[in-house]
Parts: C-alpha cells; sequence; structure tokens
C-alpha cells in the first residue's frame, strides 16, 4: 500500500461549512438544506453543501451581471489574459490539494488527478488566457452605389454575450469548470458556476483562488445544489447563455427551456456510446495498452471514452482473449492508493445504474469477462466486457457511462460504417489502423464530432470538441469556442 496522506489544508476545508461563493467570498447558506458529499470508496460523508435558494441564485447572478457591466468591461484584453494565467499559476501551486479534493469526492485515481484533471487544467486555462487578445473582427467594402459622390465602409466587431451560467458535471469537475471560465472570462463575459451535488469543493477552492488572481469581485460566482437550483440559473433573466456538460435527457431539457427564455444561447457537450473499429490489419498488442487506457481511465467514466468494439472477424478470437486477460490483471482498490489501477464508481447513483447494466448482461449470459459488484465497502464493480446480439441490443445502443465494454465483429466496411452509425448518439469514435489510406476513407463516413485514429478519449485545446446528433451542440476549445460566447456586431459608415 502507498496511499497518499491527506493535507492539512484539505482537512480544514472539508470540515467548513460551506455555503456558496458570490461576489467575491464565502457566503453562509440561506437553506438549512444540505447534501452530503460521499467519499466513494469509504462510503463515509466527507463534508456537506448547501442547496441554493432562488434568492441566492438571483443574488450570484446579479453579482455576475454587476461585475460585467463594470468590473469586468474595464479589464483589458491584455489583462483578461494575464489573470487566467494568474489563476493557472496558483492551480499549479495548490495542485496537491485540488487533486485530493478531486479524488475524495469522485473516486478519480489520485495520480489521474494529478496528473489529468488538475494538470490540464492549468493547460486549458493557459489555452484560453492566449485567446484574450486576439478576439477580432473584419472589416469590408460594401457594393452599396454611390448616388451623389458619397462612399461607404463597413466592419464587424465581436463583443461578449453577458452573464454566462456554466453547469458542470461530476466526473471532471474542476478542468470541466475551467474549460467553461476560460471561454467566458477570455471573452469578456462573466460566469455563475453550478457544480454537481456530487463534486462541488474543487470549484468552491477555485473560486477563492481566483480573487486571489486579482479576477475581480463577481466574475466568478458559484452556487451549488441540486438540479433545482440549475433550474434557477437557467430561468434568471440575466442569463444570456447556458453551457452545459452532462446526460442527453437534461441537456435536451435545458436546450428546450434556454429556447424559451427569449431564445437564450446554448450549447451542450452530451454523452455518447463512442466506437472504436480495430481493423484486420491492427496488431492487437501494439494497440492494446493505448486502448486500455483511453477505454477504461477513470472508470470509463468519460463521454468520450469508447463503450462499442467493432472488431474485424479476422481479430475478434485474439482480441477477446487479450483484452480479457488485461482486465483481469487491473488492481482495483483505493484511489489514495498511488499503485491503484482502478478505483470506484464517482457515486451510489451511478454505481446502482451501473449494477442494473451487468445485472441485465449476466440475465443474459452475455459476460465474457467481469460483470460483478465487489463485495464489500465502496462502490465498486469489475471492468467488464460484454458480447452483444446484435446493433439493436439494449446495452449497445444506451449509454452506461462506466467500465462496461460491448463488442461485436464485422467483416466488411460497408458493414462497419453501417453498424457504427447505427445509434443516436455522435459524440466520439476512433479507427486502429496501419493502413492510413483506408482510415481517411473511412473517416468522412463516421457521423461523429470527433474522430481519432489509433488513439481514443484525450483532448488538446487546440483542437474543436463537440459532438453531433443527440450527443450535442456548439464546440468546445480551438477558436471555435469564441463565436458561442460573443456576438458579431455589423458595423456600417456612410461618409
Amino acid at each position: 500500500m502507498s496511499e497518499v496522506q491527506i493535507l492539512a489544508s484539505v482537512q480544514q476545508f472539508i470540515t467548513r461549512q460551506h455555503g456558496h461563493f458570490i461576489h467575491g467570498q464565502c457566503t453562509d447558506a440561506e437553506s438549512s438544506e444540505r447534501v452530503a458529499l460521499v467519499n466513494p470508496a469509504t462510503e463515509q460523508v466527507i463534508a456537506t453543501i448547501a442547496v441554493a435558494t432562488e434568492h441566492e441564485v438571483d443574488q450570484a447572478v446579479q453579482s455576475a451581471h454587476d461585475a460585467f457591466h463594470h468590473a469586468w468591461a474595464d479589464t483589458s484584453p491584455y489583462e483578461r489574459g494575464q489573470k487566467l494565467n494568474k489563476l493557472a499559476d496558483l492551480v499549479e501551486q495548490h495542485a496537491e490539494e485540488l487533486a485530493q479534493l478531486e479524488t475524495l469526492t469522485t473516486g478519480k485515481l489520485i495520480n489521474l488527478s494529478r496528473h489529468l484533471e488538475v494538470a490540464q487544467t492549468v493547460v486549458f486555462l493557459r489555452y484560453f488566457a492566449g485567446w484574450a487578445t486576439k478576439i477580432h473582427g473584419q472589416t469590408m467594402q460594401p457594393s452599396i452605389p454611390s448616388m451623389q459622390g458619397e462612399k461607404y465602409t463597413a466592419y464587424t466587431m465581436r463583443q461578449p454575450i453577458g452573464v454566462v451560467a456554466g453547469i458542470v458535471p461530476w466526473n471532471f469537475s474542476l478542468m470541466i469548470g475551467c474549460w467553461k471560465i476560460g471561454a467566458a472570462l477570455t471573452t469578456g463575459c462573466t460566469i455563475v458556476l453550478k457544480p454537481s451535488e456530487f463534486t462541488t469543493l474543487s470549484l468552491l477552492r477555485l473560486a477563492e483562488l481566483a480573487i486571489e488572481a486579482g479576477i475581480p469581485a463577481g466574475v466568478i460566482n458559484v452556487v451549488t445544489g441540486t438540479g433545482q437550483t440549475g433550474q434557477y440559473l437557467i430561468d434568471s433573466k440575466y442569463i444570456k447563455k447556458v453551457s452545459f456538460t452532462g446526460s442527453v435527457p437534461t441537456g435536451i431539457a435545458i436546450g428546450q427551456q434556454a429556447m424559451k427564455n427569449d431564445l437564450t444561447r446554448v450549447s451542450l457537450e452530451l454523452g455518447g456510446k463512442n466506437a472504436a473499429a480495430i481493423l484486420a490489419d491492427a496488431n492487437i498488442d501494439e494497440i492494446l495498452p493505448t486502448l486500455l487506457q483511453a477505454t477504461f481511465v477513470h472508470q470509463g467514466q468519460v463521454c468520450a471514452a469508447p463503450e462499442r468494439f467493432f472488431i474485424h472477424q479476422s481479430k475478434y478470437d485474439e482480441f477477446i482473449e487479450k483484452l480479457t486477460g488485461a482486465i483481469q490483471q487491473f488492481k482495483i482498490g483505493s484511489p489514495l492508493d498511488e499503485s491503484t489501477m482502478f478505483g470506484p464508481l464517482s457515486n451510489k447513483a451511478h454505481f446502482d445504474k451501473v449494477k442494473q447494466y451487468l445485472q441485465m448482461a449476466q440475465n443474459n449470459d452475455q459476460v465474457i469477462s467481469g460483470g460483478k459488484v465487489l463485495a464489500g465497502i465502496g462502490y465498486f464493480v469489475e471492468p467488464t466486457l460484454l458480447k452483444v446480439t446484435g446493433v439493436d441490443d439494449p446495452l449497445f445502443i444506451e449509454e452506461t457511462f462506466g467500465p462496461v465494454v460491448d463488442v461485436i465483429a464485422f467483416e466488411s466496411d460497408e458493414e462497419l460504417i453501417t453498424m457504427m452509425n447505427h445509434s443516436r448518439f455522435g459524440l466520439t469514435a476512433s479507427v486502429w489502423s496501419n493502413d492510413l489510406a483506408k482510415a481517411l476513407r473511412l473517416i468522412p463516413q463516421i457521423e461523429a464530432g470527433s474522430v481519432w485514429v489509433n488513439m481514443h478519449t484525450f483532448l488538446d485545446p487546440a483542437v474543436p470538441f463537440g459532438g453531433v446528433k443527440a450527443s450535442g451542440q456548439g464546440r468546445e476549445f480551438s477558436d471555435a469556442f469564441i463565436e458561442d460566447y460573443t456576438e458579431l456586431k455589423s458595423v456600417m459608415i456612410r461618409y
């Protein structure tokens, strides 16, 4: 065992009576209603969070609205970038503290919290900071005919839309929260974040660090609570955009509500039943380590991770044998143990959902490997490999968002594309092959927002990310986010 010692600063933080973070400071909760935060590895309550009232949400939005029109509006693009970089510096300085908060509340392996969650939060904040001085319009020459010698010129400018509601999921709360913070603040918007009720602490701590970084009070606010808190936020009159990451049903409901609220802008990064295609020429021994990492990172609780594996018939038996052997070697245990390879699911509600899928597979004799819930304390299940009866099998259609992989064989490229696209989702997909020409021919036919070759799951801030079909709308990262957080204003001048 190499169990990590919890920092004194973390112990102190989790024992606080947490309220919300409004206008640059921690606030006491108005309501006595609270939600318990449970360590998924031990099932022990480690802290409680407040449930925001409608009045508290209105206070947070009003603070963001005032900051948008005054404090942040008076901050130059260069200064915005500098302050985001300073926040990135502070995340680095408090990296172990933030990583431990994430692991305690999500069950994420401590090394994953350190080297992916916190480390990539820094990378993304710095990337967004670099865009602050590069948001621009265009000049153009209109074709309006001159009647009396007058001339015309025109230009466009991008202006921030205002207050953003950022609704953050439980799987990567710090990193995804900072995607929304970075996009909003870089473009000149302000933001009110509503974290998941399962994983709230890291974003409350980040909001404190933002004030230390010199980001003005009101620019970043955090309100905590359940789905009702999010509803209050979406319905607020000052919210001009909703940025949501989460499940498809919730995303659809949010999109419909946003449209009713005077066409409030919305970007939705939703789920997926992502496909990985293993072609006939793939070397299983070479691709297996990368494929395992992409599939089972954070116990498969990653929206981009593959769940549907399409294996060429000639490689099917070899793939099943070697994948089974590999996942049976995973060391399952405490996420605070640095030697652990596979931790718990993140919360009881999700644990119960995944158990239902595993029971369904057991009832239908579809389990190739794994498929069991571990006895004892904690929300632990085995990494699982399932065979399916066809592309209409419920286990092949519904997103499990966990360490459950479905496999099916294919023979021709045409069959592969038909089966891959037989899904209401379209977030990500991958092709595993050394035949680049074939991969390049397949990519345009695959209905997904992101397609990888010989990799899967991991993102880069320079590359746009988002889904098609029921997997969402809008794009994160690259320069694509700018359009979603700004209004394009046209100006014409007669002289």
